[in-house]
């Protein structure tokens, strides 16, 4: 028999976000915190990160979540992301679905009509409520860590588009965000690859030029992400965004490079930063619900519930709510001699220089 691996996976997508749900992560992770567990991913199991997103098993859009035993008494248990542009502290849409796993494969006891859990991340506890009915989780709740801006309106000057000015926020991952009319952009379908091309950009010019360091959590450092923003006339939403996922190296001076993939849900971490700058600039109040829009039409609620500091710098306490679905249970196998045994990427759909 040839020798093989073989990891058993729960597929879920929140609000059209696709996870990759791995349990029994203590196989493979080691640590004693959820900080030193991060670093340990980033340093020895970026091949296992491959493996399940690239091709043949993956796909640009795809994101995951290892599931661990808790650090902390009292958590259910704790998650470390794992998406295309490397391992994350903090994932909101990866948290819904990891509780929905958890919850409707049996692997924790609730209690209808709501059970309150508490997740241990890299980013900190977070707690989250779950509506469950009939043994499925209809509706996850995250109260998310302490989110807070590091400046508003930073002038970026980027090819093509001149000076853009963006917020700098931290919501459980760092991002740069902008508004679309701040690009000559407009969200919608039709403008679907103008938008990844200046979000890729915006991106990798923040990343490069505005180093930042969460004060608190050091191991969490760099912007991961970016987010264009906007308005929307769909009814029940108050906005709409775009938040762009890498899929490849992007080179500023070469526009071919580009590329990247967009978000399918609202994004969890990028609304709670979000909110956080809108309560910054007295768009929001506390207790106030903002209906987050994705591209493809699907909404997390989010609001303030209160505020906070982290290291003496004033933050929110944002939630965001929404539902994910299991859509698959997968035994992925490698086997010894396989000639990708992390995968591979095509240029075709993961961008130039793959």
């Amino acid at each position: 028999m040839t020798p093989r691996k073989v990891i058993h996976a729960i597929d879920v997508h929140a609000a059209g976000e696709p996870g990759r749900v791995v349990p029994g992560g203590d196989l493979l992770v080691r640590g004693a915190t959820m900080g030193e567990r991060l670093v340990y991913c980033q340093e020895h199991l970026d091949g296992f990160r491959r493996l399940l997103l690239q091709e043949p098993r993956g796909y640009p859009g795809l994101c995951g979540v290892i599931i661990t035993s808790p650090v902390n008494p009292g958590s259910a248990f704790g998650i470390i992301v794992f998406e295309h542009g490397g391992f994350r502290p903090m994932s909101g849409s990866n948290t819904m679905c990891a509780v929905t796993a958890m919850v409707e494969t049996g692997a924790i006891e609730v209690q209808e009509p709501q059970t309150r859990l508490r997740i241990d991340t890299a980013a900190g506890v977070v707690e989250v409520v779950v509506t469950v009915q009939n043994g499925r989780a209809i509706d996850v709740s995250v109260e998310n860590v302490p989110s807070f801006v590091v400046e508003l309106d930073h002038e970026f000057e980027l090819p093509h588009y001149g000076k853009v000015p963006a917020d700098i926020v931290f919501g459980g991952q760092f991002y740069v965000q902008a508004r679309a009319e701040d690009l000559g952009l407009k969200l919608e379908p039709g403008q679907t690859r103008e938008i990844l091309r200046a979000g890729s950009l915006l991106r990798e010019v923040a990343r490069r030029t505005f180093p930042v360091v969460h004060p608190v959590h050091p191991e969490i450092r760099g912007i991961s992400l970016a987010m264009i923003h906007g308005a929307t006339d769909t009814a029940g939403a108050d906005a709409r965004n775009a938040v762009i996922c890498p899929n490849g190296p992007v080179d500023p001076a070469d526009p071919d490079t580009w590329t990247s993939t967009v978000d399918r849900s609202p994004c969890g971490t990028g609304t709670s930063g979000r909110l956080a700058a809108k309560f910054a600039r007295g768009e929001l109040a506390v207790g106030e619900e903002f209906v987050h829009e994705s591209m493809i039409g699907s909404l997390f609620r989010g609001s303030v519930r209160g505020l906070a500091e982290v290291a003496g710098q004033g933050a929110i306490l944002p939630t965001i709510a929404g539902r994910a679905w299991i859509t698959g249970f997968h035994d992925f196998v490698l086997e010894d001699d396989d000639p990708y045994p992390t995968g591979y990427r095509v240029g075709d759909i993961w961008g130039s220089g793959n």
